[in-house]
């Protein structure tokens, strides 16, 4: 899946589950997880463009994605990086395997009081650098802002606004980031690459599952979309941005007086 459709797709999975809280008519019927997360209007506005920028955290094992480019060299030798530990694009990043060790350190980073939103300690400064990341990779993804530059001075001022103004978000924050890591790996499962089940091994094919839904390497995907930035992808995420962008203005409507 391209990098803007897991942007938009990360976005609508924030709000879905932040669905009582944006108050869009879609998320007030029973809608299976609508409504798990449980907060603000302000913060349901706030952490769906997070998680847009949350849900291209796989891809930080590919040297071309959208943060490599964001800052130079520097995110080109850590994407490498990134990329060489995990085993190339799509393999460690992409394993159910990371994903579930991703959740389980939001969960523990999540309980009550490991994240104080009025301390300034070294926990403090991580939320600091990681808002102004994923705010910042997701103005560039979804080609708010043209350059680096603008995108990294709107994520300091998201970073800033909310440290300092809602400090009671940043126990959300390791929520939004697993809910965003998660979007990205539903959305290329959905494609013909799929996700390495596996990994860090290299299974064959269980006797019970179609060959359709196996590739060699230990790959399973449910490719409904086709290849990566195929016509389905883009039938698939016209609803979902619209979904996304309605939402985000009712979130942030929901909040004035």
């Amino acid at each position: 899946m391209m990098g803007g459709h897991h942007a938009v797709c990360g976005a609508a999975a924030w709000l879905l589950l932040t669905g009582p809280a944006v108050k869009f008519p879609l998320t007030e019927v029973a809608v299976p997880l609508a409504g798990a997360v449980h907060t603000s209007p302000m913060f349901a506005a706030l952490g769906a463009l997070l998680c847009a920028g949350a849900a291209l955290g796989p891809d930080a094992d590919h040297p071309q994605a959208t943060i490599a480019h964001s800052a130079g060299f520097a995110s080109k030798a850590a994407t490498s990086l990134v990329g060489a530990v995990a085993g190339g694009h799509r393999h460690g990043t992409h394993a159910p395997l990371v994903a579930a060790a991703v959740i389980l350190a939001a969960w523990f980073c999540s309980r009550d009081g490991l994240v104080d939103p009025v301390r300034f300690d070294r926990v403090w400064w991580v939320c600091v650098v990681v808002i102004v990341a994923l705010a910042g990779f997701a103005v560039k993804t979804l080609r708010l802002a043209k350059r680096w530059s603008v995108a990294w001075g709107v994520g300091a001022a998201v970073a800033a606004v909310t440290t300092l103004v809602w400090p009671d978000f940043l126990p959300l924050l390791p929520t939004v980031v697993a809910v965003g890591w998660c979007a990205h790996l539903v959305g290329d499962l959905l494609t013909t690459g799929g996700l390495p089940l596996a990994w860090p091994f290299r299974a064959s094919k269980p006797p019970m599952l179609p060959a359709w839904l196996w590739s060699e390497g230990g790959y399973v995907a449910l490719p409904v979309l086709g290849n990566a930035g195929s016509w389905r992808e883009w039938l698939l995420c016209v609803p979902i941005s619209a979904y996304a962008l309605i939402g985000f203005v009712t979130a942030v409507n929901n909040t004035l007086p």
